[in-house]
């Protein structure tokens, strides 16, 4: 069966309890992060939701920090694995981001960089923990 996938930037309230609880499920149920590590900048973000024939599948986020902008909290739920969720996630949050950005980076799940790799991301600096969980930073070659 032909998939589907779209995904927007969304303000509206109830959307964005649907991204807390894509979030939610995936972090703090799944991979066990501490939920007060899950919970910030929240009002300083500008947050996104994916569907899979409209059903609420994967969820993101962009914020500008003091050192550029920081991709973020992309989660898929389990059932929409392996669809291009993700996929579809950072090229919409890449597309969002201001024309004059010049610095992009995230902090890519082990299991996740070569998904950011296919975006133009390299690894950056030796690997690290957050929330217990093995990363890299990377940042996007323009």
């Amino acid at each position: 069966m032909q998939a589907t996938i779209t995904a927007s930037k969304v303000t509206d309230p109830n959307d964005l309890e649907i991204v807390f609880a894509i979030r939610r499920e995936v972090f703090v149920g799944e991979q066990n992060c501490p939920p007060e590590l899950e919970w910030e900048f929240e009002d300083e973000s500008t947050h996104f939701l994916a569907k899979v024939n409209g059903e609420p599948a994967g969820a993101s986020r962009w914020r500008k920090t003091d050192k550029g902008y920081k991709l973020e909290r992309f989660a898929v739920l389990q059932k929409f694995r392996g669809f291009g969720v993700g996929q579809e996630l950072v090229k919409t949050v890449l597309a969002d981001l201001p024309e004059d950005v010049t610095y992009v980076y995230l902090h890519a799940q082990i299991q996740a960089v070569s998904l950011y790799e296919k975006f133009g991301f390299e690894k950056l600096g030796p690997e690290f923990e957050e929330a217990g969980i093995r990363h890299y930073k990377m940042v996007k070659k323009h």
